[in-house]
């Protein structure tokens, strides 16, 4: 390998590591971004930079954005006395592609599990019971996967939280599904169902 192409394999390399592309997908999309470089390569560069450099986790809820508060969090608007509890950003934003949802959120970051050694501090299980007291909420719901650790993480969190609604999403999530996953009639047709536990 030349110099010259030195950093176009890195390119490759590095592009083979995202989800859901290997390495033949990964040269694929690497020779379509230079032959299309000032439409597709230079403007996603730039944003890809601005991103890297600019992007944080929301302090309240865990969610993605560019500002220590994110959108969510600062519209009082969905200050409604709700928070739906997921396992991570795509869930959030699954949740968010239905539209049916109206209030707070917030981002657990993975679920306990006891053969990785994930227990509650590893989570942001102790920040979802201080903003439980802190802002008046009046149910928390959870959206976690229909899977052993999500259903486990589940009742700890409703164990941890005595006096509130605590409720999940009913039909419509399958049995080892993951909410990124769904489509949007199907969280939906979940969260409008969601039982107390």
């Amino acid at each position: 390998m030349t110099d010259h192409t030195q950093d176009i394999e890195t390119l490759i390399a590095l592009m083979a590591r995202l989800p859901g592309l290997g390495p033949r997908s990964a040269r694929r999309a690497v020779l379509h971004l230079i032959k299309k470089r000032g439409l597709v390569l230079l403007p996603l560069a730039e944003v890809m930079h601005r991103v890297g450099t600019t992007v944080r986790e929301c302090i309240s809820c865990g969610n993605i954005g560019t500002a220590d508060i994110c959108d969510i969090c600062a519209d009082e608007a969905r200050a409604n006395g709700q928070i739906c509890v997921v396992e991570d950003v795509a869930d959030l934003w699954a949740m968010e592609r239905s539209r049916v949802f109206k209030g707070r959120y917030h981002v657990l970051g993975g679920t306990l599990s006891a053969l990785d050694a994930v227990g509650p501090d590893e989570l942001r299980i102790p920040k979802l019971v201080d903003r439980i007291a802190d802002e008046a909420v009046t149910e928390v719901i959870l959206a976690l996967g229909a899977t052993v650790d999500g259903q486990t993480t589940a009742h700890y969190i409703a164990d941890q939280l005595p006096g509130v609604t605590v409720t999940s999403l009913a039909q419509g999530v399958p049995v080892g599904g993951e909410l990124d996953y769904l489509d949007d009639g199907t969280i939906s047709a979940a969260l409008k169902a969601r039982h107390a536990l």
